[in-house]
């Protein structure tokens, strides 16, 4: 097996960046790169797969030894991990009214994150696992940074003794507007709310601390390129007619 690392040299760091640049000056694009564009575009310039699965991973190399996982949201979103159903999860949340018991909860939600991930590494046979995220700013920029999350040898994505937990209040956003219900916290040891899961709701894992993880200036593994401007967006019209030419002049099937 071929070894690959997660990290992406600058001339594939710039190749993506050159194609979600790309993918952004169609005028039907928006302002945002969804998730499965980015893990295309990676995948394509990593020589690798786009898996479209709800595994941990969403793109292996060819040689199957490393993978991603892909995120892609504006800076203001919350990065939602994944919907994290326990076993024995009302038992868990009976129990979690306690202060020992609400621990507990925190904690099984982390080994299930970790597990999850861990089944990644086995099923695909691979050696690390790092993290490809795009992160739209709102002056208009767009950060793309990779970084390293497990490996055999390092398995543990979160480790649980490192996260207090409680529930917040639930609360009425507006008058008439259905009840927010309450949410478990998970705090860093600084303090920092990290986590915040809806077991009450859809089970959606909110990873709010997940900034922590952005790279800064100049750091050698991450990009950061501007948007388009409206000037430089090809419309849908001119798009229409340079595909008929392409054909026309027997371009791609």
């Amino acid at each position: 097996m071929n070894s690959l690392s997660i990290f992406s040299n600058r001339e594939d760091l710039r190749a993506v960046v050159d194609r979600l640049y790309t993918y952004l000056r169609l005028s039907f694009a928006g302002y945002s790169i969804p998730g499965n564009m980015a893990e295309f575009v990676l995948a394509e310039v990593r020589g690798g797969e786009s898996l479209c699965t709800y595994d941990f991973v969403d793109v292996i190399s060819s040689g199957r030894n490393v993978g991603w996982q892909v995120k892609s949201t504006r800076s203001t979103t919350p990065v939602t991990w994944k919907r994290a159903k326990l076993e024995n999860q009302q038992e868990l949340m009976r129990r979690s009214e306690t202060p020992t018991g609400v621990q507990d909860l925190g904690d099984r939600i982390l080994e299930f994150c970790n597990a999850h991930a861990i089944e990644s590494l086995e099923k695909y046979d691979l050696e690390e696992i790092g993290y490809a995220r795009l992160v739209a700013h709102q002056d208009r920029t767009i950060t793309y940074f990779e970084r390293r999350l497990i490996s055999r040898v390092q398995p543990t994505l979160f480790e649980p003794r490192d996260f207090t937990w409680k529930w917040s209040k639930s609360k009425t956003r507006r008058p008439g507007a259905k009840e927010q219900l309450s949410a478990l916290h998970g705090f860093s040891d600084s303090g920092d709310k990290w986590f915040a899961w809806h077991g009450r709701g859809e089970n959606q894992l909110h990873f709010c601390g997940e900034s922590t993880w952005w790279p800064s200036s100049g750091d050698r593994h991450s990009l950061t390129f501007r948007l388009p401007e409206p000037r430089e967006r090809v419309s849908l019209d001119t798009l229409s007619k340079l595909l008929v030419r392409l054909d026309a002049e027997g371009g791609p099937d």
